[in-house]
């Protein structure tokens, strides 16, 4: 089911999935998990199958495009501001807690990637969240930038400054020295293995810029709701030091995996594991709060 909701004179697109058992239900209503992907993606990249889980758990689920991306409304197109997407986070948390069925009180964060980043920020600004999953972080732009820069070779992140400075769109994801702004081996299999139709490989390179100056884990030390940080041991593009500091700083439940960023998405071999503990810690908290 397709929603929409208004940002600043915009609209956002969303996916609704109601939960499909009243185990968490209570007389105000059942939980509902709001879900944002990461840098460049599109709800239609995989979230669904998360979204499909916690709905047999008992959960609904909203989960949106940002403004610019996907189908939701808004310019300029496939560009990456920190500002707008937070506000798009905040404005998609007020929209569920007005959706009909739902408990405002049992609100749940739930962030891939550099959306992990943004669950931390958003737990800090706003208490009343229940819990908030932040799934394979980019907890720090600057430390993300330095770790991008080990696994690089080539002279692709210079070259991308070059086409930012430019002004110049580039591709999201491409192989090995096409100059993409993630050409990593293996990361455009991945990468397109989830896409979905609304998904467009291409991005304004001047978002770099952007992350850089983005560090979240600042904010990690006013988070108040139950946290879980799942950490992918051998991440090439989240830092997994950065993300287990922050996670220190918000005494949050963490959990880590032998791999890569993307192996914990879907049809690769860590999401399993990844989301029975996403529901093992959303039933233990979520309960807790009926």
């Amino acid at each position: 089911m397709t929603v929409t909701f208004a940002v600043d004179g915009a609209t956002c697109a969303a996916s609704r999935f109601r939960a499909e058992c009243d185990d968490l239900r209570t007389g105000r209503g059942v939980p509902c998990v709001v879900m944002a992907h990461g840098f460049g993606a599109t709800r239609d990249c995989g979230l669904d199958a998360f979204a499909g889980e916690f709905a047999a758990a008992g959960l609904d689920v909203l989960a949106f495009d940002y403004r610019g991306f996907g189908e939701s409304g808004g310019v300029p197109r496939q560009s990456v501001s920190i500002a707008r997407q937070l506000a798009d986070y905040r404005a998609a948390v007020a929209a569920a807690r007005g959706l009909d069925g739902v408990d405002p009180a049992r609100i749940v964060l739930w962030g891939a990637s550099l959306a992990g980043g943004h669950v931390l920020v958003t737990a800090a600004r706003d208490p009343a969240v229940a819990a908030a999953v932040s799934l394979v972080p980019m907890v720090d732009g600057l430390a993300a930038a330095r770790h991008a820069a080990g696994h690089h070779r080539s002279g692709v992140l210079a070259r991308s400054a070059l086409t930012a400075a430019r002004g110049r769109p580039v591709r999201l994801v491409g192989p090995p020295g096409s100059g993409a702004v993630l050409s990593l081996p293996g990361q455009v299999e991945a990468y397109t293995a989830m896409a979905g139709p609304s998904w467009r490989n291409e991005i304004d390179p001047r978002a770099m810029f952007e992350i850089t100056r983005y560090r979240p884990a600042r904010q990690a030390r006013g988070v108040r709701s139950p946290l879980l940080v799942q950490i992918a041991d051998l991440d090439r593009m989240s830092p997994p030091h950065a993300a287990a500091k922050a996670a220190v700083a918000a005494r949050a439940e963490v959990r880590r995996y032998p791999c890569d960023h993307f192996d914990v998405f879907p049809g690769n071999p860590w999401f399993a594991q990844a989301v029975k503990h996403q529901l093992l810690f959303l039933r233990r908290h979520l309960q807790e709060a009926k």
